[in-house]
């Protein structure tokens, strides 16, 4: 019809320009036409992106424009034809039992059915359907073959799991983490860390199937939430295991024990600290017993979980020489490394004089140390057998020095003799210094300085005596007494040799004084024969012999008594 108008238009005209001008319009019309079936030829031509795992159903859509049904579908990947339908395995000459014609599937829309997806399949897929109307379309598909990430796993090494899950390592340590998983077809394993100062910290990444990290002497600050992300590369689809580590620590110092004062002194409380562990430790308070401790037979008072822990005994519970200890307990000490703090109770000792005299209208000061007794006692002077308290003021004055403790009594009389206890207790025992004070008066001293007196007079007496003995101690030895010191008499030596003890006496002659006034004797020795032999040989010597002998005679010695 459109022709028919178009020839009339020449006919009528007749005119070549006219001609012309027709001629360039059906020309457009054509082009226009051609544009037209061009732009519904590939009407729809979009590409989707497919994801499958290994084993699974994917279907590959084609013509999704409406509900029109291809006439022949055909498909093609990567520039090949994989197959055409709507029958697989006619369009491929394949018998319907090729496991081939089993995977691959044009459904009556000329969508691709595979089934069993296995790695292989992945890749760009082309559509070409022709519809009833003569018109074609086209769509393109990329598939992707995908799985993981499985068996994603996150390993801390050394640490001990607690009931709950929660994993427990050391100060000090030093921890490994590993983290693991499979994806395919590729994977990026990420170790990140949540803490309480830091977020989301990554510290470390791989595109391997494992990743290991490891903190050396891991601290405190290294507590938190460690996670092992796996994700997929293709279908970015992310697997994350976490899981919470503790450190434990402890200080390095051993608790503090100490003793508090009561208001009933028999009592005494124990405290126990010991700060800086965590998590919070055990404390017990408890008796040893040898070298057992507390961990055994001995008696315990008190255990809790606490970092601070008191504990009150009796004096009925305490006894001399007992030893009362502390004991920490945490997981991050070993067994046999406890850490204590411990007492040995002793009772007080007062010591001081226990006599003391003073004399009246003066001053005197009472002594009392006690050093001994654990825990330390309260020490306080009392006056009389009543042990009245004493007040300080103008009379009494009271002072410590360290553990001695000491009282002054100023303008001391009569009424202040008498006796004063120093009184020690702790919570084991009370033990008491008892001091006796005498007062004396001024006349008192009277026969004292007298006897004395008398003394010193003795004593000076006998020096001179003795003094006057001793210069003339040769006279008294030589003469016959005291009374003989000055008579001028001959002296007489006896000398024995022999051991018939044959005496002989001779008349020493007395040598004039000398210039000292002492004498001088001239003593003569002779040898006397010990056995009639020299004796005989005596007789048998020569009157010419006996010449020599008295001529060699030694010259006689003078001894000067």
């Amino acid at each position: 019809m459109y022709n028919q108008k178009m020839w009339d238009l020449v006919k009528n005209e007749g005119d070549v320009a006219n001609w012309e001008v027709i001629m360039k319009i059906v020309a457009t019309v054509s082009l226009l036409h051609l544009c037209l079936y061009a732009t519904a030829a590939v009407s729809g031509s979009t590409e989707t992106v497919v994801t499958a795992a290994p084993d699974d159903i994917a279907l590959l859509p084609c013509y999704t424009a409406g509900n029109v049904t291809p006439s022949l579908t055909t498909w093609m990947k990567n520039g090949r034809k994989v197959i055409s339908g709507p029958s697989a395995a006619a369009a491929a000459g394949l018998p319907s039992s090729s496991p081939a014609a089993q995977r691959l599937t044009v459904l009556h829309d000329g969508s691709l059915n595979i089934q069993r997806v296995r790695p292989g399949d992945e890749g760009s897929y082309l559509c070409n359907s022709s519809l009833p109307d003569n018109n074609t379309f086209q769509a393109r598909v990329l598939l992707q073959v995908a799985s993981g990430p499985e068996n994603v796993v996150i390993s801390v090494g050394p640490a001990a799991p607690l009931s709950n899950g929660t994993l427990v390592t050391f100060r000090g340590s030093t921890v490994t983490f590993n983290c693991s998983g499979s994806s395919y077809p590729s994977q990026q394993l990420t170790l990140a860390f949540r803490g309480a100062s830091s977020s989301n910290d990554s510290l470390d990444s791989t595109s391997r199937s494992w990743l290991d990290f490891r903190i050396a002497d891991i601290q405190p600050s290294a507590q938190g939430v460690y996670s092992c992300m796996a994700q997929n590369t293709v279908s970015h689809q992310a697997v994350n295991k976490s899981t919470q580590l503790l450190v434990y620590y402890v200080p390095d110092r051993h608790p503090e024990c100490m003793w508090v004062r009561v208001q009933d002194s028999s009592h005494v409380l124990f405290n126990c600290t010991w700060f800086g562990a965590y998590p919070t430790p055990t404390l017990r308070w408890g008796e040893d017993e040898g070298d057992r401790g507390v961990r055994q037979k001995g008696r315990i008072y008190a255990a809790e979980v606490t970092d601070s822990l008191s504990v009150t005994l009796n004096r009925s519970q305490l006894y001399d020489g007992q030893t009362v200890r502390c004991m920490a307990q945490h997981r991050a000490l070993a067994t046999g490394k406890e850490k204590s703090c411990s007492f040995t109770l002793k009772p007080p000792f007062p010591e001081g004089e226990p006599l003391t005299t003073a004399l009246e209208a003066t001053s005197v000061t009472l002594t009392c140390t006690e050093a001994k007794s654990i825990p330390p006692a309260n020490t306080m002077w009392r006056k009389g057998l009543q042990q009245d308290n004493i007040v300080p003021g103008s009379k009494y004055v009271l002072s410590q020095e360290g553990p001695v403790l000491k009282l002054t009594i100023l303008n001391i009389s009569k009424d202040d003799e008498g006796v004063y206890f120093c009184r020690s207790e702790n919570p084991l025992a009370v033990r008491e210094l008892e001091v006796y004070l005498t007062v004396r008066t001024s006349s008192a001293y009277t026969g004292a300085i007298i006897g004395v007196f008398i003394a010193v007079l003795i004593v000076g007496s006998a020096v001179i005596i003795a003094k006057t003995i001793y210069s003339s101690r040769h006279r008294i030895c030589l003469g016959g007494g005291f009374g003989q010191m000055e008579e001028d008499r001959g002296d007489m030596l006896s000398l024995v040799e022999s051991d018939d003890e044959q005496i002989f006496q001779d008349a020493v002659p007395r040598l004039p004084p000398l210039t000292n006034g002492r004498h001088t004797t001239l003593v003569q020795i002779h040898r006397i024969p010990s056995s009639d032999h020299e004796e005989a040989e005596t007789a048998d010597t020569s009157p010419q012999q006996q010449e020599d002998t008295v001529q060699t005679e030694e010259p006689a010695d003078l001894v000067t008594f």
